[in-house]
């Protein structure tokens, strides 16, 4: 995620904290500092590093149950309303995806538990209500906001943990894309109602955490229709052809200038027999200008290696690769493992609109009349 820090990592996992984290516990600080002085601020800032301590428990509860079905976990990253793990692949099993999501929930309960047996805490609706206050038991207040976190997660919205467990529930009996749509809907409807009482209680937060809600239920709707509509279909019906491609011997000003006379923003690296070795985007381009000057050769500013696929695969094969490697383009292969094509996000959102704007029963590349005409 852009816009992070990388703090360290934890059993393989990196954990990243957000700029506007940071900006958000200055933030607290200094407020805590105004309404109680030096004391009440570095309590607050006390609570706030201990919450997120186990927003980052809650976390690492859905990427070892990941773990545990073989999906792997690069990085999760802090922010001002919680935490995001990010893994390469959402299981498609219901019975995974109900385990991965209910297990970062039940971490929280856990942690209300502990504190509760352990530490002596005491769960009190007042102490969530007054979790900015220095004079309620710091135990207290985390076992009540843990608790909090949990059924809060728990609300059956997309892509909120509840969200992820309905759709988990629905896709028994529906199926992994219908569910999805259903979970996505109901995200949407509970963004409305989380801004419409923001903005009657003037509560920004809660009004951005429902763009938030909004945004990230229309994303996984969209992503998931993507895929259902790429089954079956062949690679080649989306991949782009045309394109220009650079020597690894060549130097970034002679990449500035194939930049500059196409409109591709990723251009593929081969070698002489024309396989490829790497990618250069547009950001590798300019990083490399910066860093290394003109006069470097391409095969230092690119990435490698890219994600490759055979011509005979389906396109469904490309986009989860898309998705698991976040990588920009993948490289389409024949069966000498020469390049002969690209699939990007971009080729494929082309032909999910050529395909939505073409007659009912049209098949799918090559493009041929209706079936049954």
């Amino acid at each position: 995620m852009s816009w992070s820090l990388s703090i360290g990592s934890i059993a393989g996992t990196a954990v990243r904290v957000h700029i506007t984290f940071l900006l958000f516990l200055g933030w607290i600080f200094a407020a805590s500092w105004a309404a109680g002085g030096a004391a009440a601020a570095w309590d607050g800032l006390i609570f706030m590093l201990l919450l997120f301590a186990c927003v980052v428990a809650h976390e690492f509860g859905h990427i070892f149950t990941a773990r545990a079905f073989g999906v792997s976990t690069p990085d999760v990253t802090l922010l001002p309303i919680g935490g995001v793990a990010r893994l390469e692949r959402i299981p498609e099993e219901p019975w995974e995806e109900f385990l991965v999501a209910i297990a970062g929930p039940l971490v929280n309960v856990a942690i209300a538990i502990i504190l509760v047996l352990l530490a002596g805490g005491h769960l009190d609706s007042s102490d969530l209500r007054a979790v900015e206050s220095p004079h309620a038991s710091m135990i207290d207040r985390l076992a009540a906001v843990n608790l909090f976190l949990a059924l809060f997660n728990m609300i059956p919205a997309f892509p909120m943990d509840g969200g992820r467990v309905l759709r988990a529930l629905l896709a028994i009996r529906l199926g992994h894309v219908r569910a999805t749509e259903i979970a996505a809907s109901i995200g949407q409807w509970a963004a409305f109602a989380f801004g419409f009482i923001g903005l009657l209680s003037g509560n920004y937060l809660l009004i951005f955490i429902a763009i938030f809600v909004y945004l990230a239920a229309s994303s996984e709707a969209h992503l998931v229709a993507i895929r259902a509509m790429s089954r079956g279909v062949p690679v080649s019906a989306a991949m782009m052809t045309q394109f220009a491609t650079l020597s690894p011997e060549a130097h970034v000003d002679e990449a500035v200038q194939t930049l500059l006379s196409t409109s591709q923003s990723e251009f593929p690296v081969t070698d002489a027999a024309g396989k490829p070795m790497g990618l250069l985007s547009r950001n590798d381009l300019i990083r490399a200008l910066k860093q290394l000057g003109p006069d470097a050769r391409v095969a230092d500013a690119m990435t490698a290696p890219v994600p490759t696929i055979s011509q005979r695969k389906c396109l469904e094969d490309a986009f989860r690769m898309l998705q698991e490697k976040s990588a920009p383009a993948v490289a389409v292969v024949d069966s000498a493992g020469r390049l002969v094509g690209l699939v990007t996000s971009e080729t494929i959102g082309q032909m999910l609109m050529l395909r939505e704007a073409l007659p009912k029963g049209t098949q799918l590349g090559p493009w041929t009349r209706p079936s049954g005409a």
